[in-house]
């Protein structure tokens, strides 16, 4: 487990429980942030917090939905960040109090070194609630520059459909178009998480007009998500079709092409197997070198011939 402990003072301190608790009991406890902690670590942090049992027992077991719940001493907020297409979403659990934030994750996200070396580098002391704000939107802006490198994965994909399609393209797409919702999934209820902030249906301590700003503009960077996710995923769908009418088309040209040598050896096995009858009035009267060479080459040269000109005129070749 690996822990960061900042206090009211924007200074790193020791990430220990007994630093911890002498923080907080002195009213010092800014931002605890717990990468990747085991139940009796939490357990323990939830006793001398004072954090319910029930958002205790979500953050020793990810895959929450995003939300955030009112306990009244605290509020629990649930938000997802990403590191990069190839790496799942970053589950974040954030327990904020007047006296205390403290999140717990167990995936790396760059949005949480941008804020700590943020609210070291302030020169005044930090408000607990906009640390919250610039952690929350961190994580928001992190998909961003993901989505950007998607759509320019999703331009090259297209271009590389229609020169050649492949089976691994098509495992790329299906890869992609999980992810995307999979980030919908997340994205949806997470909007309407900070709307209920905005909204002052949810309060938050310390939550002041000036701060609801803030709330207001991450609020539109998650709408500006959604819809960019709606998108890339209507892209990809295309993508796909794409994919499918290449195969296709491709498998059609493939069958013409089958379909006209059979159609060309239909007439030669025809005029092979009939001047190969055992007749003796055949045998006796075709024994001469033109009659070979009319019956033998030049009926097989003039069916060849004649389809072809018929498939050229029906714009076959």
């Amino acid at each position: 487990m690996k822990a960061y402990l900042i206090a009211t003072d924007g200074s790193a301190v020791d990430a220990s429980r007994e630093a911890a608790r002498q923080l907080f009991n002195e009213g010092k406890l800014l931002w605890l942030d717990l990468y990747q902690p085991d139940d009796e670590t939490l357990t323990g942090l939830a006793g001398f917090l004072g954090i319910h049992p029930l958002a205790t027992e979500d953050a020793q077991q990810f895959g929450q939905r995003p939300k955030i719940d009112d306990y009244g001493s605290f509020t629990q907020v649930i938000a997802y960040g990403v590191q990069s297409i190839s790496e799942p979403l970053v589950e974040v659990h954030c327990f904020y109090a007047e006296h205390y934030l403290v999140t717990v994750r167990r995936g790396d996200c760059a949005a949480f070194a941008a804020v700590r070396d943020r609210v070291s580098k302030q020169g005044q002391p930090p408000n607990r609630l906009m640390v919250l704000y610039r952690l929350l939107d961190e994580l928001t802006d992190g998909f961003f520059p993901v989505l950007s490198d998607f759509d320019d994965r999703i331009d090259e994909m297209q271009d590389a459909i229609l020169a050649q399609p492949t089976d691994a393209q098509l495992a790329d797409l299906f890869t992609m178009k999980r992810w995307l919702i999979a980030a919908r999934k997340v994205v949806t209820p997470q909007r309407d998480m900070i709307a209920s902030l905005v909204s002052r249906v949810t309060e938050l301590p310390g939550m002041t007009e000036d701060i609801e700003r803030y709330f207001r503009d991450l609020y539109d960077h998650l709408i500006r998500i959604g819809d960019l996710v709606d998108s890339y995923r209507d892209l990809l769908t295309g993508s796909m079709d794409s994919y499918l009418s290449t195969v296709s088309n491709r498998l059609n040209v493939v069958m013409k092409q089958l379909t006209i040598i059979a159609t060309i050896f239909l007439p030669l096995s025809f005029l092979t197997g009939f001047f190969g009858q055992n007749f003796a009035w055949m045998v006796t009267r075709l024994t001469s070198l033109p009659a070979f060479l009319v019956l033998g080459f030049g009926t097989e040269i003039v069916a060849v011939v004649s389809l072809l000109i018929m498939f050229r005129r029906r714009g076959w070749l």
